[in-house]
């Protein structure tokens, strides 16, 4: 990644490069490459002011904070209460070319609006995309984000409360991340801001959905999901089908106990259209975004 964190810098394209007439297959264009850095960041920081004054990202960010504090209350109940809390994580997949995107752009901005609503430091954070520029790159970092140089395919353990910041992102990513963490243990960690589960499901047939994502088919009627409240219509492709989704270990218990036993990792032999970018691919990384 161009530059370190607080350092600013614009990133040029080396003299004699082949100028791209269009974008590539992941839809960023290498002019994408040229864009200067203060002025990237300066367009994230506009989105942010134009989305604290929407009713439904103040609305979200409450709810947030409120559902993410009963999970507290759930691990470290009052009689718990010299125990310390513990600190929130977070993780961000699939958030696009912010640079050449406005969604991208407004999604970076609802991100960093909740990780301050949160009380989570930046660092806290970890980001990754494929679609990435250097001058993007240096940006994230720049806001003292962790950027990640590898992909994860969403297979992440959350070894302690973690929100995940899913917006758009494509089914397989979801089935991942649910895979690593199949445990009555550590799904109970996991919160997921992003696609509706029950969305996923009616869109779906139900044998295709237990044959190639059949963590998510087990999780949808063992998940507390909190649909958000649609935004405004400039938003509404934004953050359409967005929901909370978390594990509560009471709704876990429902699930039969054979599920848990030796989960077989995610291969999607049958799936035409994966909607993620895996590591054996050619050596690209990465994740696809849902439309």
């Amino acid at each position: 990644m161009a530059g370190s964190v607080g350092e600013w810098q614009q990133v040029r394209r080396k003299k004699g490069a082949r100028r791209s007439r269009g974008p590539d297959r992941h839809g960023r264009s290498e002019a994408d490459d040229t864009v200067d850095v203060d002025s990237l960041r300066d367009r994230v920081t506009a989105a942010m002011t134009e989305l604290r004054c929407e009713d439904f990202c103040q609305v979200w960010a409450e709810l947030l904070a409120g559902c993410l504090a009963e999970d507290s209350e759930r691990v470290h109940p009052p009689q718990d209460r010299a125990m310390p809390t513990p600190e929130l994580d977070c993780v961000c997949y699939g958030l696009g070319s912010f640079s050449s995107c406005v969604a991208s752009r407004f999604q970076l901005a609802l991100l960093l609006l909740l990780l301050d609503k949160l009380q989570i430091p930046p660092w806290r954070c970890c980001v990754f995309d494929p679609v990435f520029s250097p001058a993007e790159g240096a940006v994230l970092q720049g806001l003292g984000l962790t950027v990640l140089t590898e992909n994860e395919e969403g297979k992440r353990l959350a070894a302690r409360p973690t929100l995940f910041y899913l917006i758009h992102c494509g089914k397989a990513l979801y089935n991942n991340l649910l895979w690593r963490n199949w445990s009555t243990e550590t799904l109970p960690h996991l919160s997921i801001l992003g696609n509706s589960f029950r969305g996923i499901q009616e869109r779906m047939l139900d044998r295709v959905l237990r044959r190639d994502y059949s963590y998510i088919a087990a999780a949808v009627g063992a998940c507390e999901e909190t649909v958000l409240s649609p935004p405004s219509t400039r938003f509404l492709d934004v953050f359409n089908d967005t929901a909370l989704l978390r594990f509560p270990p009471t709704h876990l218990a429902t699930l039969p106990p054979h599920i848990w036993a030796n989960p077989p990792e995610p291969k999607y032999q049958h799936c035409e259209d994966l909607e993620i970018i895996q590591v054996e691919s050619g050596g690209d990384t990465g994740v696809k975004r849902m439309g």
